[in-house]
This record gives structure tokens, C-alpha cells and sequence, in this order.
């Protein structure tokens, strides 16, 4: 009997014709077997030379095709790609291929597109099996209590996700946090396979997928220096930072949100973790871009769906700017309307340029004022809707705020975390660049950046007096500072 293997990159019109002349000989021939192989594109190179080089083969293309002596996995024959194939089955059973190339590459695209639908289907029974494991810390905070139900409920991370959830806080936190598991096992969410509490904080962040940094420092202004409160910070993300490197999964999601030094704890994360790559480690701002988009909607008499594209950059619990310049409105109530993806420049129609320095900005104090005491909501729906899109993409065409690892994009200092547009796309980000900015907005953003570069400034100096090792190791990236000492301190 004979027995083939046929293995191919999907999409490879060789091994498309190859395949299709397997399957008519298997179905004419009683004594002929073949078990085919497809590797996705970014994974045959790899999985060709490992098959080789365990069997001794030299072959560098797809279709490779060897015949199995015994069972399969035994011991095989090399035949070699296609060419070989064709003579094979043209000498022992005259038969060959005639199909035209044209419906070769038609049936290559048709494999390639089936191939990576069955992955994606696999993918989501995997995820069946092994839920998404989410940490919280500071998990008795409101802002948690909130954010529960939006991760359980499937909107988040797919209708076909299960999900447990770790709960992580301070041991004086244990019966709050048994209320909360209690509470919500009451609620039977379909998609929660589990939800537990955890004061042990050596067991934190075992096999994370996400992790949600809720922590929050209690500002006293008249008792505490920013110098202390950023010690606080360092050293909650230095207890943090080797939990993470030993516990959780190589590319954990790691979302920094709250009311206090959101950047701040971002920036020290990717410091501390050298094995997290910064590109995985996001500051969430979506709360004032829709704070910001309610107060134009209310101006404008408009739902605020139809505000889009408000940018928000800096630093999220400090000075930032709002920058209404890309800003669109769809849906506006106007003398001029159109289809529904129709949108037209909001500051066209907001001509009140007193109302934006004044009142606007005036309003953006009462809404940070609003983050700053309220109950878990507005936060909660901010890192629901960070996670919805790092996951399942943002809405073609828009732009999202978020404090991300600068690269020197917008000419903003490297190494610092801050808040720019961004947009998501097939579980990854990628910065906007292709936006123009004024000379006004690019001073702003020079002076947004004192603050953040000042906050790491000292939060080295904490590390280099604490951690003499560390800071040689963190301190030889470039220095951010220099060139920024002539900036006087934001006030936007």
C-alpha cells in the first residue's frame, strides 16, 4: 500500500495542484493513501527545516512529499516537491495534472482563505478550554467592582471567550474581596469560567493573559511631596515587576488605568519587566476622550456617538491636551447632511473660539474632577474599551487616545509612556503618524513632556538610591532629560 504525506504552505499554488492530484488518486485507487499537511505562511519555513533536518533531508520549497514505509510517523522516503510528485504518479499509475494555471491559483487563494478560517475556529475552541486569565489589582477599588460585568459579559473579549478572573489585593482587603467573588458567581455569567480572590502576593499573576493595574495613591498635598508619592509608585511596580516576570504568559496585555500617575506606572512597568515588550503595555485615556466628546455633544446638541477623533495627548492623571483639530462630527443636526458616513470639521461649527479656551477647558477641570471622585464607572468603561479594541480592532478609519512607550513619534522624547493617537488593528497598536500637527500643538506637546520626564527623573533617582544595580542597568537607555530642562512646567 502506498502511503504519502503531503505537507505545503497554504496558498502555494504547487502544493494546491499537488493536493489535487493526491485526492484523485486516493479516490480511484484503493491501495493508495495520502495525509496532508498545511502550515500557515509564517510558520512553514520553520516547520520545513525542522522536518528536515530530523529526517536528513535537504528541501527548500513547498510542496514536500516523502512516502511512509510503515504507519505514520514512521520512518520516510523522500519523493520531493512537485515536479517529483508528477513524474511519480505519471510512472506508476499514468496519471497527471491538467488543470490550467489560472484555476491552480484560484483554488491556492480558496485553501489559504480556508486555512486561516480553520485556525481562527481552533483558536476560539482553545479558548473554550483554557479561558483568558485576567488579574485586577487593587481589586477592591470601585472602579473594579464596575468593571466586572463588562469583562463577563463577552463584549469585551468575543461572544465565544470564557474568561476567569483573578481578583489581587492586600490582605486586609480578604473579606471584600470573597463579597465581590460571591456576588458575582451569584450573577452566572455564561462566559465566566471562574473568579477568585488572592492577598498572597507571590501567587499573583500566575498564567495571565491581561492584567489590569487599578493601583491608586492617596494624594494628602499638604503631607506628602511628589517625590514621596512616586517612591510609592516605584515600589508597588518593583513588587509587582518579578511576579510578572515569573508568573505571567510571555505576551501578558498589561492595561495601566486609575487616577493617579497612569503614565507613571506604565513607564516603570516596561522599566522593571525587560522580558514584556513595550508595545504590550498600554495607559488607557479613553475616559477623556469621552469626557471631552459629552461636553462638545452637549454644546452642540448632539449625541456624542457622532463626535469622533478628539485626541487626547500627555499625561492622563496630570496636564494634558485636548486637541479638537482632527475632530469630526457625524450625524450633527445642521444645515448640510449627508449619508451616514458623512462627517464634517467640528471646529466648522463650533465658531466660538472663547467658548473652547474658556468654558471647554473649564469644563475639562470638572470632568477631572469627576474621574478623580467617581464611582468606578467612567474608568471601568475606559479599560473595557481599550481591551475591545486591543482585542477585536477600533473602528475603521478612527482615532484613539492612548498612553503608549514613546518612540520619538511627534518629535515627543523617547522613553517615556504618553498619550498620542493611535489606532488597533489584528490585536496590535500602531501610532498615527500620518497626522499633521501646528507649531502650537508641538509646544504643547514639548511641555507636556517636562512633567513626564521629570516623574522618571525622579522615580530613577528613588530606584538609584534603593537599587544601586538597577539603575546602572535602567539608566544606560538614552537620556531624556537634557534637552528638555528649559520647559517650564505644563499648565494646559
Amino acid at each position: 500500500m502506498a502511503k504519502l504525506v503531503l505537507a505545503g504552505r497554504a496558498g502555494c499554488p504547487q502544493y494546491a495542484r499537488a493536493e489535487l492530484l493526491a485526492d484523485y488518486l486516493q479516490a480511484n485507487l484503493p491501495a493508495f493513501s495520502v495525509h496532508k499537511v498545511v502550515q500557515h505562511p509564517d510558520r512553514w519555513e520553520q516547520w520545513l527545516h525542522d522536518v528536515c533536518e530530523m529526517n536528513g533531508w535537504e528541501h527548500k520549497w513547498s510542496p514536500i512529499i516523502w512516502r511512509e514505509l510503515l504507519d505514520r510517523g514512521g520512518k520516510g522516503l523522500l519523493l520531493g516537491g512537485l515536479n517529483e510528485f508528477l513524474e511519480y504518479a505519471q510512472n506508476y499509475y499514468g496519471i497527471t495534472s491538467t488543470m490550467l494555471t489560472e484555476e491552480i491559483l484560484e483554488i491556492a487563494e480558496e485553501n489559504l482563505q480556508a486555512h486561516m478560517e480553520s485556525e481562527k475556529e481552533q483558536e476560539e475552541f482553545r479558548s473554550l478550554i483554557n479561558p483568558l486569565q485576567i488579574w485586577i489589582t487593587s481589586a477592591s477599588a470601585p472602579t473594579c467592582y464596575q468593571l466586572i460585568p463588562l469583562l463577563a459579559t463577552g463584549d469585551v473579549f468575543g461572544m465565544t471567550t470564557e474568561i476567569s478572573i483573578h481578583l489581587l489585593d492586600a490582605v486586609q482587603f480578604k473579606e471584600c474581596l470573597s463579597g465581590i467573588v460571591m456576588e458575582v458567581e451569584d450573577m452566572a455569567f455564561p462566559l465566566l469560567r471562574g473568579i477568585s480572590g488572592h492577598t498572597e502576593i507571590d501567587k499573583a499573576f500566575l498564567q495571565a493573559d491581561v492584567i489590569i493595574v487599578l493601583d491608586d495613591i492617596i494624594l494628602e498635598r499638604d503631607t506628602q511631596t511628589l517625590e514621596n508619592c512616586i517612591r510609592t509608585v516605584s515600589e508597588i511596580c518593583q513588587v509587582y515587576a518579578p511576579l510578572i516576570e515569573k508568573n505571567a504568559k510571555r505576551g501578558v496585555r498589561i492595561v495601566s488605568t486609575g487616577k493617579t500617575f497612569v503614565n507613571l506606572k506604565a513607564m516603570m512597568i516596561i522599566t522593571y519587566v525587560p522580558s514584556i515588550k513595550p508595545e504590550n503595555v498600554i495607559a488607557v485615556a479613553t475616559s477623556w476622550e469621552s469626557a471631552s466628546k459629552a461636553v462638545l455633544a452637549r454644546k452642540l446638541n448632539m449625541n456624542a456617538a457622532g463626535v469622533k477623533d478628539v485626541i487626547v495627548w500627555g499625561n492622563i492623571s496630570g496636564c494634558i491636551y485636548i486637541d479638537l483639530s482632527h475632530a469630526k462630527l457625524y450625524r450633527c443636526d445642521s444645515a448640510i447632511w449627508g449619508p451616514a458616513n458623512f462627517s464634517r470639521p467640528l471646529l466648522n461649527l463650533i465658531y466660538d473660539s472663547k467658548w473652547i479656551n474658556s468654558e471647554f477647558m473649564s469644563a475639562q477641570s470638572s470632568s477631572s474632577s469627576r474621574v478623580c471622585h467617581c464611582a468606578g464607572i467612567l474608568l471601568s468603561h475606559a479599560v473595557a474599551t481599550a481591551l475591545r479594541y486591543w482585542f477585536h480592532g477600533s473602528p475603521p478609519g478612527e482615532i484613539v487616545s492612548m498612553g503608549i512607550f514613546s518612540e520619538g513619534q511627534f518629535c515627543i522624547p523617547e522613553g517615556i509612556v504618553f498619550s498620542m493617537p493611535v489606532r488597533f488593528q489584528n490585536g496590535s497598536w500602531e501610532v498615527v503618524t500620518e497626522l499633521e500637527i501646528n507649531e502650537k500643538t508641538q509646544e504643547v506637546l514639548g511641555r507636556l513632556s517636562y512633567d513626564l520626564i521629570q516623574e522618571k527623573r525622579i522615580a530613577l533617582k528613588e530606584i538609584k538610591e534603593m537599587h544601586p544595580y538597577r539603575a546602572d542597568e535602567i539608566t544606560t537607555k538614552k537620556d531624556l532629560c537634557q534637552e528638555m530642562e528649559t520647559f517650564p512646567t505644563a499648565s494646559v
